[in-house]
């Protein structure tokens, strides 16, 4: 695939849209020329087979979805004001193009992928702006080319058919920021202070390194996690890969949705365990009592801009390929225009990668967790200029090491309360880790 430039140097306080830490630097409103084209395109096929080996962006389910590479642009933000800079900045960038779109699909025109820290400190959030994007949505597909400048025509940069590639083998697999002695040490500190009061529920993360033999093929992984975990989101955005079964928001026109994930079982291949361990998380007080806290942290957040708020009174069974789920979708009706981010804005962090209350939930993280979470956890997905999006959790996740493509970071997090042991809980962050361990081939 042909380079891209993207559209200013990084640093350039000249343009809006460079490369900036936006919480360090105040940029003049001016902007290149910006020009979006988005028109119909015969069925592609399959959308991340479309993708190249680097640079790869992706928000697909069930083969729908949008998939991108090239940048016309990018910023990166930090602090408490991530979410609002960027969509400042995102608002500017979509204010200042000259757009063509005959498709007026959500996800057509000018579109952002963009993923955020969990936490604020130190946090590093990155908001991308594709040359080319590629859509799928209710059987139309489309292709969008965004262009800064005087660049090269969208056909020279369609990329080469992938040849089909093995995985590279895992080398070997490491403890991360702690061991699996201390993780399950602060498990227990934090389940006797929430036994004595302090708070609820927590979640707490570990994390795990691993080693390739050879540099990983991003979209190779992605075809694999699509593949297994057909029910989830699979994503890429700035080397952050992964497929997450929790929608943190979709907003399409004035419907707004949020799928709720709470309350985790492991599943079996023997079709008759399977079904029990399903009815033990069903009736699990434990569970249901996680779960609980992750609804009503939605359902809050929600009702600031929604009327007519749905949410079921019991959960529903999620079945995926490794661990079952405690799932509910609630939805509403938008009444204030908010755009998609500043909805996943309000939304995070939820009572299921968090606890509650969330500002004490947010110190014993600090406290006792041990690490810095990244991405892992925060917003990701794709906004559009009409301010629709999705977002899901970044969950099921790894962090691809930017300097060594042979060197992943896996995440899970389990949520505790009162009924939770270190035993349990370290199952639960195994099981969870074993999807992308599955996709990776160890």
């Amino acid at each position: 695939m042909v380079g891209i430039t993207p559209a200013c140097a990084a640093g350039d306080q000249r343009a809006p849209y460079a490369g900036v830490t936006m919480s360090t630097a105040v940029v003049a409103p001016v902007a290149p020329p910006v020009t979006v084209r988005s028109v119909p395109i015969p069925d592609p096929g399959s959308l991340l087979g479309l993708l190249p080996a680097e640079g790869s962006l992706a928000w697909v389910r069930r083969g729908e979805g949008l998939v991108a590479w090239g940048e016309a642009a990018r910023a990166e933000f930090s602090g408490p004001e991530r979410f609002s800079r960027a969509q400042r900045w995102w608002s500017a960038f979509v204010a200042d193009a000259a757009v063509d779109d005959s498709v007026r699909l959500p996800g057509s025109g000018p579109v952002a992928f963009a993923s955020f820290a969990f936490d604020s400190q130190p946090g590093r959030s990155v908001v991308v702006v594709p040359r080319v994007v590629v859509g799928m949505r209710d059987g139309r597909a489309f292709l969008t080319e965004i262009s800064t400048g005087a660049e090269e025509s969208v056909l020279a940069l369609l990329p080469e058919p992938r040849n089909e590639r093995s995985m590279p083998s895992v080398s070997g697999y490491s403890s991360g920021s702690r061991s699996v002695e201390s993780w399950q040490g602060v498990v227990s500190e934090a389940v006797a202070r929430i036994a004595a009061g302090e708070l609820d529920k927590v979640v707490l993360a570990r994390d795990l390194n691993v080693t390739l033999e050879r540099p990983i093929d991003a979209p190779r992984l992605l075809d694999r996690l699509a593949e297994s975990f057909p029910e989830c989101w699979t994503f890429a955005v700035d080397g952050l890969v992964g497929a997450t079964p929790e929608l943190l928001v979709r907003r399409t026109g004035d419907l707004v949705v949020s799928r709720v994930l709470a309350g985790t079982i492991r599943r079996s291949d023997d079709s008759g365990k399977d079904e029990r361990l399903a009815q033990i998380l069903m009736a699990s007080d434990k569970d249901h009592e996680e779960h609980g806290y992750a609804v009503s942290s939605v359902a809050a957040a929600l009702a600031a801009h929604c009327t007519d708020l749905e949410v079921p009174k019991r959960p529903r069974l999620l079945r995926l390929a490794n661990v079952q789920h405690l799932a509910t979708d609630v939805s509403g009706q938008l009444v204030d225009g908010a755009p998609a981010l500043a909805l996943a804005a309000s939304l995070h962090p939820t009572a299921a990668v968090c606890g509650t209350p969330t500002e004490r939930a947010f110190g014993m993280i600090r406290e006792l967790e041990g690490m810095d979470r990244g991405r892992y956890a925060g917003p990701v997905g794709w906004m559009d200029g009409r301010g629709d999006g999705e977002f899901g959790i970044a969950l099921r996740c790894a962090q691809i090491d930017p300097d060594d493509g042979r060197k992943l970071r896996l995440f899970a997090g389990c949520g505790l309360v009162s009924g939770s042991t270190p035993e349990s809980e370290l199952a639960e962050s195994e099981a969870k880790f074993d999807a992308m361990r599955g996709a990776l081939g160890g």
